[in-house]
């Protein structure tokens, strides 16, 4: 506080006149520096602010585009793998003449309509395709020679690849996935499917926010702003450049740099950077850049900072002076007051002393009041932070769950059932070679079995989407553990010899449901057999031990065991230790499992990886 020297007696009111100028004009000079200070300090704040939301929403956002993006690219990358074995195509490859071709030509056909792929196309070891999905349309594959295309050579020589490029044909861009049909030493051809984007671009577009993905060179693939594809996301030596034109993989594309510029790193992942969008003037926006799993790509996302940093910056400058003016404010009238002591004391001296120790105790009282309004202030931010952090958790969590039902429907429930499905049409197709009806009525018996069962999952699926739950019923554990092990004959041949089923009690009921229990079991088995693959002494012990209200089936491996840091959240989404997993299985396992008045338990060192599943006992 500004302390007055003290004017004594009535002698001199010109002198006291001017040192109240003098404090007035020093009062003004401090509050104009200190409204300066809050106003400077409020607008780094508030910028500082604005970024660490808009960083934190758009990695969230960010996050969730790569996971649909890699949703999209999992879809078709099983057709080249289960096409390459099919005997279709090896009978078109082989074939001398056009019945086999018309056959592939349309079960192709048939595969791009309900797979939603852009086409299908079988080459030949040559390199000209021999048939394709669009064979009656206008544009069709048939007959042309892509020797010159890199997935083709890849196939030939490594067995599969994956290359995007702009079509020499439909001259429509998209992810090329390949696959040779046939052994390295006499391979018969190339299995190709051809995924384009354009849904994926127009979603991304809704969102009024440029996104696009790059490949390892900086090269735009996928992009939400169709005048941005095929551009550079940095500056390319015009050698690199020639060379990525003379390859005709992206057509006869400028290869431009992207109109980004100025970018001012924040992290390894962020920056900001200035944008010319198409059809708007340049702007500040945050560019965020993720990876996607299983491919050199990278995906950037753009938010614009503009108008949430001049909001924040905003309110940042109207909260520092709906504090400060109040303070000045106070200490302005404590000036006047003191002023008007100081006056006072040369008019009656006997006063001063008193009027002195008011104004300090009335300065103590607004000092107190001021410290305690700003501690509020303090704990009210605080407070809202933390409620920002959870909302987001909540948000994250039930985005998490939702992809979790749909992603594990597909890749757990129906595989299984195909792959059994061909395992029997291949030894049905050897029995009729031999005459051998009976075993083939009994393949084909099993196959219809088996096509009941994926009705019975897609319907088990719907009832996923709908978010309930089918009933508990008594379930034969025995027959259960058995169909398990049946629909992992196709997958794991040669290495079921490791699974020791011991025997379970006949009539041995619990309550769930067949499909569902299998389903578990299936999963548990699988992930057991995977972790001792390649080991000679290889040994999965499946036992059941039964109480009077309970049965607990142990699935016990000899296998290296479970790290410690994957094991303390083994049941939580996207947590998996495998390279092409996606850590949902355990997750949807245990809320099976819960389901029904369940458990799941899990005990793992260097020994091995035991899991025992309770289940309750059903009464028949």
């Amino acid at each position: 506080m500004l302390q007055l020297p003290s004017v004594s007696g009535f002698g001199s009111f010109d002198r006291a006149r001017r040192l109240a100028r003098r404090w007035w004009v020093l009062f003004a000079s401090v509050s104009a520096v200190l409204v300066l200070a809050a106003l400077f300090g409020a607008e780094a704040f508030g910028r500082r602010s604005a970024l660490d939301a808009i960083e934190s929403q758009g990695r969230t956002d960010a996050s969730l585009k790569v996971a649909l993006l890699n949703a999209v690219l999992e879809r078709p990358r099983a057709l080249p793998l289960l096409l390459a074995e099919d005997q279709q195509v090896l009978d078109g490859l082989s074939a001398k003449d056009g019945d086999a071709l018309e056959i592939l030509n349309r079960k192709l056909e048939r595969l791009v309509t309900e797979t939603q792929a852009a086409v299908l196309y079988v080459i030949g070891p040559n390199g000209i395709a021999v048939s394709s999905s669009n064979w009656r349309e206008p544009i069709s594959f048939v007959g042309n020679d892509y020797t010159f295309r890199d997935y083709f050579r890849r196939a030939m020589q490594d067995g599969t690849a994956e290359h995007f490029a702009m079509g020499s044909v439909s001259k429509r861009p998209g992810l090329y996935i390949s696959r040779r049909v046939g052994s390295a030493a006499e391979p018969l051809g190339v299995v190709v499917v051809k995924l384009e984007f354009d849904r994926l671009e127009s979603d991304w577009r809704d969102t009024h926010r440029p996104v696009y993905v790059t490949d390892d060179r900086g090269v735009v693939l996928i992009t939400s702003i169709p005048s941005w594809r095929f551009m550079m996301n940095r500056p390319v030596p015009e050698a690199d450049l020639a060379a990525i034109r003379s390859s005709l993989q992206f057509g006869d594309a400028s290869l431009t740099t992207l109109p980004i510029m100025r970018p001012r790193p924040i992290d390894a992942e962020a920056s900001l950077v200035s944008v010319v969008l198409p059809g708007s003037g340049e702007g500040d926006y945050l560019r965020l850049a993720t990876p996607v799993p299983t491919t050199p790509w990278h995906l950037e996302y753009l938010v614009p900072t503009d108008a949430p940093v001049a909001a924040s910056v905003r309110e940042m400058r109207l909260l520092s002076l709906a504090v400060l003016l109040p303070i000045l404010s106070v200490a302005a009238f404590l000036l006047w007051r003191r002023q008007a002591a100081a006056a006072k004391i040369a008019e009656e001296q006997a006063m001063r002393e008193e009027l002195e120790r008011r104004v300090i105790a009335r300065t103590d009282d607004l000092s107190r009041a001021r410290d305690r309004l700003q501690a509020e202030i303090s704990d009210h931010r605080e407070t809202e932070g933390r409620l920002q952090i959870v909302q987001q958790e909540l948000v994250q969590a039930n985005r998490l769950a939702i992809l979790g039902q749909v992603a594990a429907g597909v890749a757990h429930e129906i595989n299984q059932p195909v792959a059994t499905i061909r395992a029997y049409a291949d030894n049905a197709r050897i029995f009729l070679e031999r005459k051998q009806t009976a075993p083939v009525d009994e393949n084909l018996e099993a196959i219809a079995s088996l096509t009941e069962r994926i009705g019975a999952i897609t319907d088990e699926l719907k009832a996923f989407a709908r978010k309930g739950r089918v009933a508990p019923e008594p379930v034969d554990l025995r027959g259960a553990i058995e169909g398990a092990a049946v629909l992992l004959k196709s997958r794991f041949a040669g290495q079921l010899e490791a699974l020791n089923i011991r025997q379970t009690p006949p009539g041995l009921y619990v309550l769930g449901n067949r499909i569902r229990l299998e389903q578990i079991l299936i999963n548990l088995f699988q992930n057991a057999l995977e972790a001792l693959d390649g080991r000679a002494d290889a040994k999965v012990d499946v036992s059941v031990t039964e109480t009077e209200d309970e049965v607990a089936i142990e699935v016990a491996d000899n296998g290296p065991g479970i790290s410690p840091t994957i094991l303390k959240s083994l049941f939580t989404p996207f947590n998996t230790s495998k390279e092409r997993g996606l850590g949902l299985g355990l997750v949807i396992s245990k809320d099976i499992v819960a389901d029904y008045g369940g458990r799941i338990d899990v005990t793992s060192d260097e020994s091995g990886t035991c899991f025992t599943v309770h289940l309750r006992k059903a009464r028949v």
